[in-house]
């Protein structure tokens, strides 16, 4: 049965292009449930008129289809809380300079 470590290992190749950097190192993965064989994630996006929005959904939705065992995947994009910098892990804003 797949595993919410499962499912965020997989969502760690979907690329944000805006910055490079992984969705979920970015911090834009709010909750993942598995139940089941079915998957349901929310997650939002670094800003609301992001040009890309809908391949970084269906990216995220493809390499979780992927996943063994996986029958059903719900990404639901939300928009509370709103997404800021301080949302990056502590790893990557050390790499990228921040404090």
């Amino acid at each position: 049965m797949v595993t919410q470590q499962d499912v965020l290992k997989a969502l760690e190749s979907v690329i944000d292009p805006e910055l490079g950097l992984n969705i979920v190192k970015m911090g834009l993965v709010y909750d993942v449930k598995v139940v089941n064989d079915e998957v349901y994630v929310k997650m939002t996006l670094s800003a609301r008129a992001c040009p890309l929005h809908g391949s970084i959904l269906s990216g995220a939705e493809n390499v979780i289809k992927r996943l063994n065992d996986v029958q059903a995947v719900r990404v639901e994009l939300v928009w509370d809380p709103p997404w800021t910098p301080d949302r990056i892990s502590p790893e990557t804003r050390r790499r990228m300079g921040f404090r």
